[in-house]
């Protein structure tokens, strides 16, 4: 019988010093670590502590970030949002959960530029750069057109093609410069500059902003502060065409028009010569029409007035008779309201003593009334029926008893007579 080596046993960890053990392996191997994820499960508790989840397709850690670290914060993390944290990895050892105690967070990649782009935008957008009401209409026949953007860009030969077969007979005027790079929103500037000379010595008329698409990071040059200050002093209106429809710049909002693409900034400002001949064809005809029709109105006209001048002494007549009618009709009225004013004034003579005669009767019976109701409202008709009127020292009429007291004198008044009283006793 073969004898087996035994196995040695396991130490046997308690719970909590084996936490601590596996946290400072985790210590000493990772920290600190710096993460890049996607947050979930983002959620601030009252104490200002926030946590949330940092994943991405192949796994997930739980984050917590304290207070003092979420005060720091420059923007307001949501869920799904791309970022990079800074922190230490440790074990919650009251549940025993891997963690990453966060201690910085910003965007990742173009979530940082996107960041500062919104920040910027708003700045330049208080100072009413964007505002609508400073947007100039495009020339509709301009003298010349400027361009700027980079010599070795495909959207050059994409806009010069289009000017080309659209209005070859229009001048372009080229103002190199880079569209990419930390020098590049000098050289826009420069460019501009030199564009903006011309259009004051009449050479040009609507200067044209073009690069291809590309990334946050590609397009972030026409982002400059100070190339969109540029871009809103221009003497003439400017037309962006940078990157694709869905990408958007600063310089997109403070020019007079943004296009989605190049080629699309180049038809804004370039109508065809073809339908411009078309339509001075079209107007040339239509004015001629109109020329013929109105000859015609005005020849008729003509034939109408010529027909009333040709016997003048009939249209006199016709007027002379209806004047006289006019003033017979006027004289029959004037006649017929004399009359009736007449008769209305012998009726008004012969009514009114009668008139007269009712109202004075009439006011006599109302009087009659009147002296009759106040005759009954005579006080000495209710004394001649047996009542006296009883008066205080004070001249004050006694109509209950208990308005007297025992020993004060009253004075009666009878229908023949006056009498002094004394009260002796109330009941």
């Amino acid at each position: 019988m073969t004898n087996q080596a035994e196995t040695p046993a396991p130490k046997i960890w308690q719970v909590g010093a084996l936490c601590r053990a596996i946290a400072d392996a985790l210590e000493a191997r990772f920290n600190p670590v710096a993460v890049r994820g996607e947050i979930s499960g983002f959620s601030r508790a009252a104490s200002g502590h926030c946590y949330f989840s940092i994943k991405d397709a192949s796994g997930q850690i739980r984050c917590a970030m304290f207070r003092r670290a979420a005060s720091l914060l420059e923007f307001l993390p949501v869920d799904g949002e791309l970022v990079e944290v800074r922190g230490r990895l440790g074990v919650y050892e009251a549940r025993g959960d891997l963690q990453l105690i966060v201690e910085s967070m910003r965007r990742a990649g173009a979530g940082a530029l996107f960041e500062q782009f919104l920040q910027l935008k708003a700045k330049l957008e208080a100072q009413g750069l964007f505002d609508a009401a400073r947007k100039r209409a495009l020339p509709v026949l301009p003298r010349g057109i400027g361009i700027v953007t980079s010599l070795g860009a495909a959207a050059l030969h994409d806009v010069v093609s289009t000017l080309q077969r659209r209005v070859p007979h229009i001048p372009v005027l080229l103002a190199p410069a880079s569209v990419q790079g930390s020098g590049a929103p000098q050289e826009l500037i420069a460019a501009l500059d030199s564009l903006y000379r011309l259009s004051r010595e009449g050479k040009i008329d609507v200067i044209l902003l073009v690069r291809g698409g590309g990334s946050m990071e590609d397009l972030w040059a026409f982002n400059d502060e100070q190339l969109v200050q540029t871009v809103v002093q221009s003497p003439v209106p400017v037309v962006s065409g940078v990157g694709h429809e869905t990408d958007f710049t600063l310089v997109d909002f403070a020019a007079d028009l943004r296009a989605p693409t190049p080629t699309a900034a180049a038809e804004l400002v370039a109508q065809p010569r073809d339908a411009w001949l078309g339509a001075l064809d079209a107007m040339a005809r239509r004015l001629q029409d109109t020329a013929h029709r109105r000859l015609d109105q005005h020849g008729q006209q003509l034939d109408l007035i010529a027909s009333r001048l040709g016997r003048p002494s009939a249209r006199l007549g016709r007027q002379r008779m209806r004047l006289a009618s006019d003033a017979q009709r006027l004289q029959l009225l004037t006649e017929q309201l004399l009359r009736q004013r007449r008769h209305d004034l012998l009726l008004l003579q012969a009514g009114l003593p009668q008139a007269l005669e009712r109202g004075l009767n009439l006011s006599q019976e109302r009087l009659q009334r009147a002296q009759l109701r106040l005759g009954l409202l005579d006080p000495t008709l209710v004394l001649q029926r047996g009542y006296a009127w009883l008066t205080n020292e004070a001249g004050q009429t006694i109509r209950q008893v208990q308005q007297t007291r025992p020993g004060e004198t009253l004075h009666a008044t009878l229908a023949a007579g006056e009498l002094d009283l004394t009260v002796a006793s109330q009941k």
